[in-house]
């Protein structure tokens, strides 16, 4: 309980951490968002009205304080750019994002666990030396030219899919999960052919212990050795590497829904940017590192539940 409740703590303390900097982060860079708003030709006394309408004028402890007393109550303040609540602005895109992030990851688990064992299994072979060369490629190549190559190949030359023509779950569940394919693809490859190396590596320092002559010695065959014995300590150490993808995902995905047209979380937050809609930007950047702290909480609860030597450390 005691180990449930510090992680708790360190997840409340670290998006603190992340939504103070993020608001000093706006303060301090250049560029002024009530002029942004009016234009180059509007009046000093304009721009200052505006900033004190904006609540622009206030410090930046009050402002911060103000942001973080109204965020506890739901209210993540108001668009500069939309004139509507942030809440409202971001509730329809989340699910977008989300669902990208999650199939990628999907996607790369059911593409790196199998392969990453059967590389294992087969150490020094010529399909291993293979995958393991494919695997060097895949890694070097960014998500985002991938997913370039995707939108040209199966997009323009074999018409698998109409580039640009999202359609929204409201409208299509089928044909808004379809669209998101490739896109998830390209963001899971590279995240795959690191899980594939990080669990053959793993698997195959498992299979020296010495447990595993162990169950040799008792009369076990290789496949009841592996799966019964080895790839649950094997599995350790990916789970973190799990944990960061999810993450590393999310963050790929304000890219790659720019290349694909996706009107996700990404496309809003670049916009916003683009725009000085703090507010906005801010919202965005919480929701994120709140996402990724919970998935990293999560996995660290996992990984003591397999490992309970973890909890006794703590």
């Amino acid at each position: 309980m005691k180990y449930v409740i510090k992680k708790i703590g360190t997840l409340i303390i670290t998006l603190l951490i992340v939504s103070f900097l993020s608001f000093l982060a706006f303060s301090v860079i250049p560029g002024d968002a009530a002029r942004s708003r009016l234009g180059t030709e509007a009046t000093k006394e304009q721009v200052e009205a505006l900033q004190k309408e904006m609540g622009l004028d206030k410090p930046v402890l009050v402002r911060y304080a103000s942001w973080l007393g109204n965020f506890f109550t739901g209210n993540m303040g108001e668009s500069f750019s939309y004139s509507m609540p942030v809440s409202d602005l971001i509730q329809d895109k989340i699910p977008v994002t989300m669902m990208l992030t999650v199939l990628a990851f999907l996607i790369m688990l059911v593409i790196s666990v199998p392969l990453g064992i059967f590389s294992a299994r087969h150490e020094g072979m010529i399909v291993d030396r293979i995958l393991v060369v494919l695997n060097q490629f895949v890694m070097s190549v960014p998500g985002f030219f991938i997913g370039i190559v995707l939108t040209y190949v199966f997009g323009l030359i074999l018409h698998w899919f109409t580039p640009g023509a999202y359609v929204s779950a409201s409208q299509n569940f089928w044909g808004f999960l379809g669209y998101l394919i490739a896109p998830a693809i390209a963001i899971a490859l590279p995240r795959c052919a690191m899980g594939v190396k990080m669990l053959r590596s793993s698997v195959l320092s498992q299979m020296h212990a010495d447990y595993v002559r162990t169950a040799y010695a008792r009369g076990n065959g290789t496949s009841r050795v592996l799966y019964g014995h080895v790839l649950k300590n094997a599995l350790l150490p990916v789970l973190t590497f799990w944990g960061m993808a999810i993450a590393d995902i999310m963050a790929n995905s304000i890219i790659i829904e720019q290349v694909f047209t996706i009107p996700g979380l990404g496309s809003l937050l670049i916009s916003s940017i683009s725009n000085r809609d703090y507010p906005v930007v801010q919202g965005i950047l919480v929701l994120i590192a709140a996402f990724v702290v919970l998935i990293n909480f999560l996995v660290d609860l996992l990984y003591s539940r397999i490992d309970p030597r973890i909890r006794m450390k703590k």
